[in-house]
């Protein structure tokens, strides 16, 4: 008797193409016309998909945007760790305001937090466990707390706020305050 296997789950192939159109064409809309304008139906005929599918996997847009929002900045991608935390942090916070400098990733953050409300978005939720990160190691005095406050909320005010003001930021400037408070 040869034992059944169950069916492997395909890693690609149409789910993943059907993903991507619709990755892009909220991108696409989000640029055109702003994320409170971006409807499920719209995005389903932008990515030629049936809104049913688009329904079956985020329920609502605001959802399907903070979803998107958290994929266009990978939070299983490796952070800095050059063995200078200074020097990791700076270049986090470089990798953040480069991202958050193009248009549509900027509105994508801003409709995830919108469409968070009284909810930690999940953008944020990956920010705040990538600041854990650095406040874990061993030559860290600071929380992650402190990393969110000193160097995240500085760069996402001026994204959402200013967005103009964005190229002007000095990250090291916002690590070296970071760097400089000392536990009492």
């Amino acid at each position: 008797m040869v034992a059944e296997s169950s069916p492997k789950r395909r890693t690609g192939g149409r789910s993943a193409l059907v993903l991507t159109s619709i990755r892009n064409a909220v991108e696409e809309l989000i640029a055109e016309k702003g994320s409170d304008a971006v409807t499920i139906p719209m995005v389903a005929e932008r990515a030629g998909v049936n809104h049913s599918s688009v329904y079956r996997r985020w329920g609502d847009a605001r959802t399907m945007i903070n979803d998107l929002a958290t994929y266009r900045l990978d939070p299983d991608r490796g952070l800095p760790d050059t063995g200078d935390l200074r020097a990791d942090l700076t270049a986090w916070a470089r990798e953040l305001i480069a991202h958050y400098s193009v248009p549509v990733n900027a509105a994508l953050l801003r409709g995830g937090a919108a469409a968070a409300g009284e909810s930690e978005s999940d953008c944020l939720r990956d920010r705040r466990a990538e600041a854990a990160e650095f406040a874990a190691r061993p030559d860290s005095a600071f929380s992650g707390d402190d990393v969110i406050d000193k160097v995240v909320a500085p760069i996402i005010y001026r994204v959402i706020f200013l967005p103009w003001t964005l190229p002007e930021v000095d990250a090291s400037a916002y690590v070296d305050e970071l760097c400089a408070r000392r536990p009492a």
